[in-house]
């Protein structure tokens, strides 16, 4: 089983719902936004590091799940873990949470590179970002 840390919490807002009365799809992907950068400084990409390496995981892939109703009031908590690391992507896995019930909201799987921030490609993934996963997410695949 994939070890999982929680990397966003919040309340969900009024304005953050749509007409049909639930939190809206823009609002599920700005949580795992947050979460990504959270999961970053896990692995040590830390706002400074990212500017002085010029360096940061940016998504090419996402594949979504929605699974339950959020409202407003409701507090959500986003944990992630890495799935896999390959030469220059890694695979990443969200699952947004209610806080209070526990109960699964949206679940989503990005595979990201890691891009070089000057090129503006895909670069290798350095060593010390390698072993930041298998020591903060140890049961990855």
């Amino acid at each position: 089983m994939a070890n999982y840390v929680e990397t966003f919490r919040g309340t969900v807002a009024p304005a953050d719902c749509d007409h049909l009365g639930h939190m809206n799809v823009q609002h599920y992907f700005r949580a795992v936004s947050d979460g990504m950068f959270a999961v970053m400084v896990h692995l040590g990409l830390t706002p400074e590091e990212i500017r002085r390496r010029k360096l940061s995981f940016a998504v090419v892939r996402a594949e979504t799940e929605f699974h339950r109703e959020l409202h407003a009031g409701d507090i959500v908590a986003l944990e992630s873990t890495v799935l896999k690391v390959g030469e220059k992507s890694a695979t990443f896995h969200h699952r947004l949470r209610n806080a209070a019930t526990r109960d699964l909201a949206m679940s989503t799987e990005f595979k990201c590179v890691l891009l070089d921030l000057d090129r503006r490609q895909a670069t290798v993934v350095p060593e010390d970002i390698r072993n930041a996963v298998a020591k903060v997410f140890p049961d990855k695949n």
